[in-house]
């Protein structure tokens, strides 16, 4: 089985947001970057388990500089056989896709797995994407995947319950919460992934959809009002008169 796993490099989940140049560019100075959690806890993981039960191969992709490269590194140390970088800045998702779809064309790949969304942009839109461009049966915020022969059956939680989906192979779809647990790398991870190959491939030209003219903090929280417990007509009153929601 042949498994692509597109990752990404984000800030780590303890940055301290801010923007330089007018708030036009995020301020990188001093962030440390990881693999997208979801990316790592729930698609790496759980394609690395299915290939250790049953054989197979899985590849690690990034869009991204050479910057990237450690954190690709940490994704080979969980257990990726190899790993491709396409050499572009990944600026928007439309951008992504195309560079993944493109490498995945023609190498007959079984799956792509991604995680759900990244954890700086949350847009969710990249596996759709792909699998449209390569004309993939997509399944989204799967929570549960299993394998039998060609068949895949999935399943993810809608309102009220639980969808199990059968696809046939080869397929796309975005990973979400139960799909894995997070692994650690060990040391021989560690030490295997240095020689482990890390490939780098040109973008191809593509329409960039998307551009960013300004970002800005959300505001600020209110102050916490507390109420007498005694007093509900006053607690009653103010979520009539301030928070407007009776």
């Amino acid at each position: 089985m042949k498994i692509l796993v597109p990752i990404s490099s984000v800030p780590d989940t303890t940055t301290k947001v801010g923007f330089v140049d007018n708030d036009t560019r995020f301020n990188e100075a001093g962030v440390q970057w990881i693999v997208n959690p979801y990316d790592e806890w729930y698609a790496l993981v759980r394609a690395l388990e299915l290939t250790e039960n049953s054989g197979g191969h899985v590849t690690v992709i990034c869009v991204g500089k050479a910057d990237t490269e450690q954190v690709i590194r940490k994704a080979l140390a969980l257990g990726a056989n190899d790993a491709v970088r396409v050499d572009a800045e990944a600026t928007d998702s439309y951008f992504t896709a195309i560079q993944i779809a493109e490498f995945a064309k023609g190498k007959g790949y079984d799956m792509v797995l991604l995680g759900k969304e990244t954890i700086n942009y949350n847009g969710s839109e990249v596996g759709g994407m792909v699998a449209e461009l390569l004309d993939l049966p997509y399944i989204s915020l799967a929570s549960k995947l299993d394998v039998n022969g060609a068949t895949a059956t999935l399943e993810r939680s809608i309102e009220g319950g639980v969808e199990v989906v059968e696809v046939a192979l080869p397929l796309a779809a975005s990973c979400s919460k139960g799909m894995a647990e997070a692994r650690i790398p060990n040391m021989r991870g560690i030490m295997a992934a240095r020689t482990k190959p890390l490939s780098v491939v040109p973008a191809v030209a593509c329409d960039r959809l998307v551009s960013y003219e300004k970002f800005s903090l959300p505001a600020a929280k209110a102050s916490c009002r507390m109420v007498d417990s005694e007093k509900m007509e006053d607690l009653v009153n103010l979520l009539h008169t301030e928070a407007k929601i009776i």
